[in-house]
């Protein structure tokens, strides 16, 4: 999927990928330390830079609370599930997901066990005719060596960028949350992501949606930790959505 101009489920995929990473985090905790630099310090000081380069992302920060982002070292496997999670709902997902482990070999995701699930297994499994073909796609390049991603790991943002769009079925924007939630890439800015537009826009207290020009000058001042920016912009834009939704069910009582 070519991210459009504001991509499609943000929320969902977000609050996705963050639960997931989550729950991996005492399996492979040694792994993810190794990612930048021990990871609790990484935000520590991204935190600290954002709170003092910019008061309106302080009251953010304040107002969210600890950043818990917590990258999944296994790319092929995050790579799988953000092209699984486009376009449906989180609970979708997490049956796909479940019924895909449940189809290989000790319920692991990974390039072997998926090679061996022919397309109808990938149907049943309850992947869509265009996903299975992406999630096909995404096995075939890294098991012939096409797409190397052990060597994806060790690029510049930009250059992982271009390597992961050559994949069918993963757009920018995709290709920016695995930058976030598998590499563990500080200063990641997904302009095109619609969760994190509405963030700026509500905290900054903007009238109108911000453009992506407007979106990139303002990153400018949280540079080099725009993915943390962006994880607190989105955690304003939850919270604020959550908010909501009670409001709409008081109403609705």
């Amino acid at each position: 999927m070519q991210a459009p101009s504001f991509s499609c489920g943000v929320s969902d995929l977000y609050a996705r990928l963050e639960a997931r990473n989550k729950q991996a985090k005492t399996q492979k905790k040694e792994q993810c330390m190794t990612i930048l630099t021990p990871w609790d310090d990484v935000i520590s000081t991204a935190t600290a830079y954002l709170s003092s380069a910019d008061p309106v992302m302080a009251a953010a920060i304040s107002k969210v609370g600890a950043c818990t982002l917590t990258p999944n070292p296994d790319v092929f496997e995050t790579l799988v599930d953000a092209i699984i999670s486009q376009q449906i709902s989180v609970k979708a997902a997490d049956a796909i997901m479940a019924r895909l482990r449940a189809a290989t070999p000790g319920g692991l995701i990974t390039p072997e066990a998926l090679m061996q699930l022919e397309h109808d297994s990938l149907r049943a499994a309850g992947l869509s005719t265009p996903k299975a073909r992406y999630v096909r796609d995404l096995t075939e390049r890294v098991t012939s060596g096409i797409l190397d991603l052990a060597k994806v790991e060790q690029l510049e943002d930009e250059e992982v960028i271009n390597h992961l769009i050559a994949v069918k079925g993963i757009g920018r924007w995709t290709a920016e949350m695995i930058l976030i939630f598998s590499l563990g890439r500080p200063d990641v800015l997904p302009v095109d992501d619609l969760g994190f537009v509405e963030g700026v826009r509500e905290s900054y207290g903007l009238a109108a949606r911000p453009t992506r020009k407007e979106m990139l000058a303002r990153g400018d001042a949280w540079r080099p930790y725009r993915t943390f920016a962006t994880w607190y912009m989105w955690g304003v834009r939850r919270l604020s959505q959550r908010i909501e939704r009670e409001r709409t069910r008081i109403v609705s009582l």
